[in-house]
């Protein structure tokens, strides 16, 4: 049957190209979106997920926030207090406040800055997200941490000795990060000190707290321990929180909404627009499928005939798209757009195909299966 498949799509070469071409744009725009998507979740979240997360399994916030990149002020004495509740080894205060940097060509743009304490940085940059220099040069004088590809945003170099100013002060970055970007603006990080001085930060206060958890103690436990413990905060495991944060900022900025309905958009216009050329198709052929019903094929083997080719379309047009999702992807991550698909999404894609390809060929199969075998033999 597969032969006979292969046959029956070579026989008009201009629709053959037409379906795949179909298939592949829509799973590349579906692709595309899902991507840029991704990467979109990965900065709302990107406050937690920057952090270092084996000193920082928990959060401790505010007890209304549900938003990591809108933090109130924290009393500093709860970070003592933190210290002795059952589960936890250990307490690390963390400062969050905007400021302004300032280059040595005079622009200016807004920044965030996060300040933890040295040597453990339990506010970031995370080892795995340091690209140039040492987390450890952090402690020397006035230094701090910068984002590779911010420098295409500030139109201006960030490597490592570039020397600018915060909200008035001298910095010097010492250390470059790669991919430790957020949702609320660039990130430059420093020590806890440090970071007070150059936000105006109240010594008193703290943006949040990351607790570290004894070994082997039960996360859901330490956070449950510290919700009964302390008042007017919320213990959050670190993965949940930031989870909390990308869904409150995906709903409430609508962004889910609107890559959602291109996504749904495109299936629905690869669906028709497929369904609609493979019934062209059969229509062309209509004599053909006729004529196969005359010699003894059944309606199944018909109907299987078609979804073959539809299943022959699918397969050629998901290996297409998934080639040029892979050079789209390659190439944007030149410019900081960093993505990757997971297996599943690819398995997610490939369904997709299917049901776009072979459900529209039901079209063509619903109007074969109507076929009179005698009709072949009039006019």
């Amino acid at each position: 049957m597969i032969t006979t498949a292969y046959r029956f799509i070579r026989y008009d070469k201009a629709k053959t190209i037409g379906v795949v071409v179909g298939i592949v744009i829509s799973i590349f725009l579906i692709g595309q979106q899902i991507g840029i998507l991704w990467f979109l979740t990965s900065l709302m979240g990107g406050l937690v997920a920057n952090s270092d997360r084996t000193v920082g399994q928990i959060w401790v916030v505010d007890n209304v926030t549900k938003n990591a990149n809108e933090l109130s002020p924290l009393d500093e004495r709860m970070v003592r207090q933190i210290r002795s509740i059952d589960g936890v080894l250990d307490t690390y205060p963390i400062v969050v406040g905007a400021a302004t940097v300032t280059f040595d060509n005079g622009k200016t743009a807004p920044i965030v800055v996060i300040g933890s304490e040295a040597p453990s940085f339990a506010g970031g940059p995370s080892l795995d997200k340091v690209f140039r220099g040492e987390r450890e040069d952090l402690i020397s004088d006035d230094a701090v941490a910068a984002e590779y590809f911010d420098a295409q945003m500030f139109n201006h170099t960030l490597d490592v000795g570039t020397s600018v100013e915060i909200n008035g002060k001298h910095a010097r970055i010492a250390v470059q990060t790669k991919n430790a970007r957020g949702f609320a603006g660039a990130f430059f990080f420093t020590t806890l000190s440090r970071a007070r001085l150059y936000t105006g930060f109240d010594e008193h206060k703290v943006s949040a707290i990351a607790v570290q958890a004894r070994l082997g103690a039960d996360l859901d436990s330490v956070c449950a321990a510290i919700d009964r413990s302390m008042v007017g905060v919320r213990a959050w495991k670190s993965t949940d929180l930031e989870d909390a944060t990308i869904g409150f900022i995906t709903v409430t900025s609508n962004i889910g909404v609107s890559i959602g309905s291109l996504v749904v958009f495109a299936v629905i216009s690869g669906f028709f627009i497929i369904g609609l050329t493979l019934y062209s198709s059969a229509l062309d052929r209509i004599k053909d499928y006729g004529t196969l019903k005359a010699i003894g094929a059944t309606n199944g083997y018909v109907r299987n005939l078609i979804l073959m080719q539809a299943f022959l379309f699918a397969v050629t047009g998901y290996v297409l798209a998934v080639i040029l999702l892979e050079v789209f992807r390659v190439s944007v991550a030149r410019s900081g757009l960093t993505y990757s698909y997971s297996p599943l999404v690819l398995i997610g894609l490939f369904v997709i195909t299917i049901f776009i390809s072979v459900g529209g060929s039901l079209f063509a199969v619903r109007k074969v299966n109507r076929v009179e075998p005698a009709s072949v033999f009039r006019g």
